[in-house]
């Protein structure tokens, strides 16, 4: 069995469960390492004591690109759209159309 790779870490357990809760919606697996080890900071090595998400290494390559867009925000703005559901423009930050609900498509 091929050992996971860390892909983030952070002294803030419920920013990593956040990243966690992103790579799963985007269909990456992941494993919650370390939630509950805070408290053997001094007696164990910082590093080893913080929360971190883990994936399959054949993951680690787009795990990466989506902690950093979810940290971060993606590179390049998104484009403005017009709802398929109602003819609603719309800013390119929004998912969905905020008068009728429906989501953008591309």
């Amino acid at each position: 069995m091929t050992a996971w790779v860390r892909v983030f870490a952070h002294t803030n357990a419920l920013l990593v469960s956040h990243v966690r809760n992103v790579l799963e919606s985007a269909g990456v697996p992941t494993e919650l390492r370390n939630l509950s080890l805070g408290g053997g900071a001094g007696e164990l090595p910082l590093g080893d004591c913080e929360p971190e998400v883990r994936v399959a290494p054949h993951n680690a390559a787009r795990a990466s690109t989506l902690v950093r867009e979810a940290l971060d925000g993606p590179r390049e703005a998104r484009p403005a759209w017009v709802c398929p559901g109602c003819g609603e423009r719309l800013d390119g930050v929004f998912e969905t159309c905020w008068a009728c609900g429906a989501h953008r498509r591309d």
